[in-house]
């Protein structure tokens, strides 16, 4: 990156505003901020002070630090995947800061007890073909094609494949809890 390159695109406004259906007009009304600086922000022609990034930022429900983050950030990141097993369980993964996706497949009969390790996060099981059995603390419950369930990943839990399964595993990472 140059020097005189900007770090910060806050033409991800324009994105935002247009993505609401409002005019730049209704923003700085709405914001407090002028018409002028926020054209200008959009436009990457002035620097964002901290006071207008939290003032713009809760017109899009979101915080200063996550508008500048979106400022900051290239808007597509892309990853590679790893493979692994874990108990007859074969894994396709990717990863990301908030969330990793597990694409699986299971013969009959293999058995995993929390295939991935767990973090703080939600968990989403999605059986795209065959059938699978999910174990949780207090419930058992079979998943069909189509099917999906939601949990606390923290939970002690375990896959059984009743019959050759394909599925998709979601790790949702939890927002902070203080």
């Amino acid at each position: 990156m140059s020097e005189d390159a900007p770090k910060f695109d806050f033409s991800v406004l324009r994105q935002l505003r247009k993505g609401r259906g409002m005019t730049i007009d209704e923003v700085s009304k709405a914001s407090g901020v002028s018409l002028a600086v926020i054209s200008k922000l959009e436009r990457n022609q002035t620097a964002a002070e901290i006071e207008t990034l939290f003032k713009v930022s809760r017109i899009f429900g979101m915080s200063a630090s996550d508008l500048l983050a979106l400022a900051e950030s290239p808007f597509a990141h892309r990853e590679f995947e790893c493979s692994y097993n874990s108990h007859g369980f074969k894994f396709r993964r990717i990863r990301y800061g908030n969330v990793m996706v597990l694409l699986g497949d299971a013969e009959a009969g293999a058995m995993a007890s929390r295939p991935e390790i767990h973090h703080d996060d939600y968990e989403v099981c999605w059986v795209l073909s065959g059938r699978l059995r999910l174990t949780l603390p207090n419930e058992t419950t079979e998943l069909s094609a189509g099917e999906s369930l939601q949990f606390d990943a923290i939970l002690e839990h375990r896959y059984e494949a009743i019959d050759d399964a394909k599925l998709i595993i979601l790790h949702i990472r939890k927002e902070k809890r203080f």
